[in-house]
């Protein structure tokens, strides 16, 4: 297993991927909507700034900044853990 290491920088840019653990399946692109969704809920919850993202039918880039004064991406990355949060949405159909 890898051994990440997640930077602790106020206000840092952030590169990440994002894989469904079924390759091969069309759900980001299919459930596009309640994706974007899920990212507007999530961005209400704990605000950041989407420098760029790429949906691809099973696995997503994305560049985001974070507020100065947080550095938390990883709590960001689960995009929305509440009902119609992106864990919801990908445990559902995944």
């Amino acid at each position: 297993m890898p051994n990440y290491v997640r930077p602790k920088v106020s206000g840092a840019c952030v590169f990440f991927t994002v894989a469904l653990a079924r390759r091969g399946s069309r759900v980001l692109v299919d459930e596009v909507e309640a994706l974007r969704e899920a990212v507007r809920v999530t961005k209400a919850e704990r605000p950041f700034h989407i420098d760029a993202w790429v949906v691809l039918p099973d696995h997503l880039h994305c560049v985001w900044t974070l507020p100065v004064g947080d550095w938390d991406f990883s709590t960001r990355c689960g995009v929305g853990t509440g009902p119609g949060g992106a864990r919801q949405l990908i445990r559902g159909i995944n």
